[in-house]
């Protein structure tokens, strides 16, 4: 019933505009597939007017089977102008020329006192004109991107995939009398990690999205190479006025022309023995990089080099990009203002890329709202917001929805007064879906009505399958605004992707592939029909991925059964490759290749290495430690002298009020209390916060007792945590048998195994044998994510 409910829904709301068209002084485009319309640019159009012309001639064509005639020559567009019988569409710089009036309206809305550009569209029927028109020749194409979704069609995705065109035997146009111009000036993504960009540029410019942008890319070593010390491009004495005069002159040239070049920071931590850089770098500390800020130091930099070259070349329009990101992402202590050749892309690539900046549940996200404000306000308005989506950095190719952030930040950053959004995504429209698309959206403008995009959405793109299909993506999308984690790698998805999350999804898409048949078993298919299939068997592999990979981490992290874990992983891998034969715009690691263990095919390696230490190639299985474990917060780091390795464990209050607690209002779980945690998630995902929301650190104490037999403790005993975040001690009955201390405390810089396997021959006994796990987690994850277990080395 409920995807009948929408086809009925979409059907009557496309008749009811039609009707409401023809009552209205509309202009019939096309009628049964024949049109007498022309599309008309001037001569001397450049690419982008053509291709506003050509966007136009082509889904009108999609729409009816009616292609208009386009004309650019002088001698058919005076004949053509002349015509009063028939359609024409005036595009650009000759509707311009035709309405002089239109100008008054594009400078009407557009933004005033641009620093890179601004945009903005006229739209004016006039009996059987239709004018078409841009503040600028790319605009154009964004006028013409406006007639269409208003005639709806939708370009979800690239290539026509993503392409949703609906289909009328009569196409009229209403009156219009629409300008608009959008809030930013910088409205784009680019393809990174060496993606496919097969229908990037269409779904671009049919999205109102823009290449507009001030280089700021990693390059200031090639400026400062010959004055690092020890060749050392991060030790740079970046404040010293002697480095700015150094790259300044290097510049020149560049400044002169009034080009845009960047000045970025190399990718990597910065940190400077100069007694100025020091100076400025006590300032303040970066929590979230662990080092010293050297936003202020880096600030004198970029000013000292604006100024010089601004004295030089007053005149020069030059802009000089540069990243805020790393080790500068936080914005100076000091009262700065920013010379006005600088726009800063404000690059956060480690804070919570999953929640808006409103939401209680994510007080990293509020950090970075500040953050942005002042960004802001030191660069007056000169920000440029460089995002990552997808957000999830290392991932797995399963969906990763950012839409519940976007929605909140978009408004922010309108409110900021800041130039916009250069995304940094890979394409990977398996992981990114309909993000790129929302985006775009509200970029252009930030109401848009996201619930009603979405909404839109499924009728368009699955067609009869569209209510079980958004049962399924909403409930993908919940699950995604609903979390309480912050973090950006692949060991977040068991806490997104439950166990009845994926059940759930199963059954709904089952449903909606029953619907599919009927369509399947017609001899006769529309294109819209064959794309509706199309779209299903994307979504089967996609969730076959998923259901792999989920399973996967639960045979490994829950139940330590890596042969299982392997097997699932080799499934999903091959549901992988089918999905990226459909298309190469789905996924991305054919072409970066996927070395090491951070990666999948890395993952399932570790997982066939852990079963040889069980299996009995290299070793065997004495006992798998208990899944659940009694656990201890410690800020005060009291843990050693209250003897948490060893003293009874009260479970009393947890047992008694365990049931009260959600995993978001565990933060305010009762101090110096045990509870229990599981040792196949990190204890962020289960809840382990401060009470304000923070992530938990510091240190943390897990405790457990395990059974052995005579047996169990003879010969080369080991106990392995395969996966295990942060420096730890480990107690065995009492006494401190290990400690990891060659731990990087920022994650992202150890092996990606996270392994700890530890000698314990001759130190376990018979009977009963008391395990506690003391960790310090600095940073982000903590604790186990994968089961410990105990095995004999061979």
């Amino acid at each position: 019933m409920e995807q009948k409910y929408f086809q009925l829904m979409l059907i009557a709301g496309l008749f009811l505009l039609q009707v409401s068209l023809c009552q209205s002084k509309a202009l019939v485009i096309v009628d049964k597939g024949k049109t007498d319309a022309k599309v008309l640019i001037s001569a001397q159009a450049g690419n982008f007017e053509r291709l506003a012309a050509e966007d136009l001639a082509v889904y009108i064509e999609k729409m009816t089977g009616a292609r208009p005639e386009i004309i650019n020559t002088e001698q058919e567009i005076s004949k053509a102008l002349t015509r009063k019988d028939i359609p024409l569409f005036i595009i650009g710089s000759l509707a311009l020329k035709e309405n002089p009036q239109l100008q008054k309206k594009i400078d009407a809305v557009k933004k005033k006192n641009p620093v890179l550009r601004a945009d903005a569209i006229v739209i004016k029927t006039d009996g059987n004109r239709v004018y078409l028109a841009g503040s600028n020749e790319e605009s154009n194409c964004s006028a013409v991107a406006e007639i269409l979704r208003r005639w709806g069609c939708r370009f979800f995705m690239p290539t026509e995939f993503g392409q949703c065109i609906p289909e009328y035997s009569r196409l009229v146009l209403d009156e219009i009398d629409f300008a608009y111009g959008p809030p930013f000036e910088v409205r784009m993504y680019w393809i990174s990690w060496l993606g496919d960009t097969t229908g990037k540029d269409e779904f671009m410019r049919l999205n109102m999205m823009i290449n507009e942008s001030v280089p700021s890319g990693h390059c200031l070593a090639r400026y400062t190479k010959d004055i690092a010390p020890g060749g050392d491009p991060f030790k740079v004495p970046i404040s010293e006025r002697s480095t700015a005069e150094h790259v300044a002159a290097k510049v020149e040239k560049l400044y002169a022309e009034g080009k845009r070049f960047s000045l970025g920071m190399e990718d990597g931590l910065y940190s400077s023995d100069s007694p100025k850089d020091k100076e400025l770098m006590s300032l303040q500390w970066d929590k979230y990089f662990m080092t010293p800020s050297m936003t202020d130091a880096f600030m004198e930099f970029y000013n000292n080099v604006a100024d010089i070259l601004m004295k030089k070349y007053p005149e020069s329009k030059a802009k000089i990009g540069f990243l805020a990101y790393s080790n500068i992402t936080i914005p100076p202590v000091r009262d700065i203002t920013a010379k006005e050749p600088l726009v800063a892309y404000l690059a956060p690539i480690d804070i919570d890329p999953i929640h808006g900046m409103d939401d209680i549940e994510s007080p990293q996200k509020q950090e970075y709202k500040d953050m942005l404000y002042k960004w802001a306000k030191v660069m007056q308005g000169r920000v440029v917001i460089y995002d990552y989506d997808q957000g999830m950095l290392v991932w797995r190719d399963i969906p990763n929805p950012s839409i519940a952030a976007v929605r909140q930040d978009i408004k922010h950053y309108r409110n900021a007064g800041i130039l916009g959004v250069d995304t940094e995504s890979r394409g990977a429209f398996a992981t990114t879906f309909i993000n790129l698309y929302i985006r775009g959206r509200l970029m252009w403008n930030p109401d848009e009505d996201v619930d009603k995009l979405i909404e839109e959405f499924y009728p368009a793109f699955y067609g009869p399958m569209s209510g079980p299909m958004s049962q399924y993506w909403n409930a993908i999308f919940r699950a995604w605004e609903d979390t309480i984690v912050t973090e950006h790698e692949y060991f977040v998805a068991p806490a997104i992707y439950t166990g009845d999350l994926v059940l759930f999804l199963e059954k709904k898409l089952t449903e909606a592939e029953k619907i599919a048949e009927k369509i399947a078993v017609k001899k006769e298919k529309t294109n819209n029909e064959k794309l509706y299939l199309d779209r299903m068997k994307f979504t089967r592999l996609s969730f076959d991925i998923l259901k792999n990979y989920m399973s996967m981490v639960k045979e490994a992290a829950t139940n330590i059964d890596y042969t299982s874990a392997a097997g699932y992983g080799e499934k999903g891998l091959a549901a992988r490759e089918q999905l990226t034969a459909m298309n190469g715009i789905f996924t991305t690691y054919k072409r970066i290749g996927e070395q090491g263990y951070a990666w999948w095919p890395g993952e399932v390696q570790q997982y066939r290495e852990l079963s040889g230490l069980i299996d009995g190639t290299k070793g065997t299985l004495v006992k798998k430690l208990p899944l659940e474990w009694a656990f201890m917060r410690d800020p005060e780091n009291i843990g050693l002298k209250e003897k948490y390795y060893e003293c009874p464990v009260d479970l009393s209050y947890w047992n008694k009020n365990h049931k009260n607690f959600t995993v978001k209002t565990r933060k305010d779980y009762p101090e110096k209390t045990w509870e229990i945690v599981t040792a196949d998630l990190y204890i962020q995902a289960q809840g382990i916060r401060n009470k304000d929301r923070q992530s938990y650190t510091g240190y943390g104490w897990y405790r457990t007792n395990v059974e052995l037999n005579n047996n169990d403790v003879q010969g080369n005993v080991h106990i392995m945590f395969p996966g295990l975040f942060n420096e730890c001690w480990l107690y065995v009955n009492g006494q401190q048998v290990a400690h990891r201390e060659n731990y990087k405390p920022i994650w992202w810089f150890n092996d990606y195994r996270f392994e700890w396997d530890i000698d314990l021959t001759g130190k376990l006994k018979p009977g009963e044998n008391t395990i506690a796990l003391r960790i310090y987690n600095p940073h982000h994850f903590g604790g186990m994510f994968r089961r410990p277990f105990i095995y004999r080395l061979k």
